[in-house]
């Protein structure tokens, strides 16, 4: 493998949210070392460490003991300039899905420039529209309709293989100039729904009828650091011609 493929995956960050049996994070680990993938967090998981994770690892137990475990998703996206979710619900979701490959393609053209992480859900519940809310893209995985529930560690076997041969074939665009990371999008997000609670545009009991087709509308494009700023500035000064007024 040529240095640049295996830089690129080394941006990727396989996230792992809530995930309930212990088991399932050691697959998780296996199937990310041998597609060449050792970024691993985890999610609040319910039982880690724990010796049956240990056990499915088989010879991945090294991704185990260097996982970074958090209490939140936001926490786990720390210093990514991409999220993409995985998400199966397709009656719940009013963004585009992405087939694994281009998926791939977008996840390893932004992996040029940072981190990139790939976010799996609980094994029953999947990613909760919170979570789905903090990913700028989404991703499903095709199976038999008659029968798609698909095992945590497959899922990741089959994102982690398609990024490994996409990351060979060393044909992918050029990332976004100067992208804001995810820390200073979530700030803009919170700077956004404090400015539209401050204004009377938004119900502050209600937030979330509105954020989330908010936050759809600005991943629709890659916000650049100078967007950030400018949207923030904007933010500001509406939040001081209400308090003149």
């Amino acid at each position: 493998m040529h240095a640049q493929s295996q830089n690129l995956l080394s941006n990727i960050r396989i996230v792992l949210a809530r995930p309930s049996h212990p088991g399932n994070i050691g697959a998780a680990a296996r199937a990310m070392k041998t597609m060449g993938l050792s970024d691993l967090w985890l999610v609040s998981p319910k039982k880690f460490p724990h010796p049956d994770a240990e056990a499915m690892a088989s010879g991945a137990v090294d991704l185990l003991d260097c996982a970074t475990v958090s209490d939140t998703l936001e926490a786990a996206l720390t210093g990514c300039v991409l999220a993409i979710g995985t998400s199966t619900r397709l009656r719940d979701l009013q963004a585009a899905l992405l087939a694994p490959e281009d998926a791939a393609g977008k996840a390893l053209t932004e992996a040029q420039a940072g981190k990139v992480a790939i976010v799996f859900g609980n094994e029953t519940f999947g990613l909760s529209k919170e979570e789905l809310a903090c990913c700028q893209a989404l991703m499903t995985i095709p199976a038999n309709p008659d029968y798609s529930s698909l095992n945590l560690g497959a899922a990741v076997q089959v994102a982690a293989y398609v990024l490994r041969r996409m990351a060979l074939e060393e044909n992918f665009a050029e990332p976004e100039l100067d992208a804001a990371d995810l820390e200073e999008v979530e700030r803009f997000y919170a700077h956004l729904e404090q400015t539209l609670i401050r204004i009377g545009f938004l119900n502050p009991a209600s937030p979330k009828r509105l954020m989330p087709k908010l936050r759809r509308l600005f991943s629709r494009t890659r916000l650049q650091k100078e967007e950030i700023n400018i949207l923030r500035g904007m933010l500001s000064a509406m939040e001081s011609t209400k308090t003149l007024r």
